[in-house]
């Protein structure tokens, strides 16, 4: 694999001496594709005992899932290249106290429609499903963190009363940082890329900060963050508790990018239960 990421790191390199613009619209376009993330067979069967609906998002069909309680509504979030099957046993623990559970998939990703996929557009997906189904609560993982926050920063619903943040990465210019070193890129294209970004949202890179966003969302919070994230740097979670004034850190050490332990299951049922 690392193979043929430096392969195509090295051809849009050489691209970009010729057609500067076109290289980096293509490592953006890599960059914006998820290569995994589809519903597959195994998943299938624990997806259908939900109630299924499509939501329309502009162009897209933002598929959705309803697990039915009569406590808390709960929406969760899932991660880059994920879907909602990854929240399966967080959700039978929710379903243990009654709540409902309401999930989506991310543009791209699981049932819903689409190519490409950035935690803005996310953030804007999430805001139709919560007009929809008017959760108490939202719970992101990684990418699905940071548009959650991105959305209560944006929207700032009051009636979100909780956020639980799952391994979330703070700086939009740290995930690009990291894609340009893991592919090669050269100066040009990763400059190519910051310009592209600002056509397209009015905004350079460094304004989609989620520690930044942080000090306008008063909704209490709860960051849970693995020391030893290969995905996303652990200082990331402590950027962002060091800014966000209403949230808790909860560090955790060997459940690495994932987070997926009966012990973290545990801080999270907790949290949502507490007054």
């Amino acid at each position: 694999m690392s193979k043929i990421v430096k392969l195509v790191g090295k051809t849009l390199n050489g691209l970009s001496y010729i057609a500067p613009k076109y290289a980096s619209q293509k490592a953006l376009d890599l960059f914006s594709t998820p290569r995994k993330g589809r519903v597959n067979e195994h998943q299938v069967s624990f997806l259908e005992s939900a109630t299924k609906a499509i939501i329309k998002y502009n162009h897209l069909d933002v598929a959705t899932y309803v697990w039915k309680g009569t406590n808390k509504k709960i929406l969760l979030a899932h991660g880059w290249e994920s879907n909602t099957f990854r929240w399966n046993t967080l959700i039978e623990d929710l379903k243990k106290d009654n709540h409902t559970i309401i999930a989506l998939d991310a543009p791209a990703h699981g049932n819903t429609s689409g190519k490409y996929f950035n935690a803005i557009l996310y953030a804007e997906c999430i805001n139709e499903v919560v007009k929809k189904h008017q959760p108490d609560i939202i719970i992101g993982h990684s990418v699905g963190g940071m548009a959650t926050g991105f959305y209560q920063y944006k929207f700032q619903n009051k009636n979100i009363e909780k956020l639980v943040l799952l391994g979330a990465p703070s700086e939009f210019t740290g995930v690009f940082k990291r894609y340009v070193d893991m592919l090669g890129y050269n100066e040009r294209i990763e400059n190519g890329l910051n310009h592209l970004v600002e056509e397209r949202f009015n905004q350079k890179p460094e304004h989609f900060s989620l520690a930044n966003f942080s000090k306008d969302i008063e909704t209490k919070a709860l960051l849970i963050h693995d020391e030893d994230d290969k995905i996303i740097p652990y200082e990331d979670a402590k950027l962002i508790a060091k800014n966000y004034k209403n949230a808790t850190l909860i560090s955790t050490k060997g459940s690495g990018h994932g987070l997926k332990s009966e012990a973290i299951n545990k801080h999270i049922t907790t949290f949502i239960n507490e007054a």
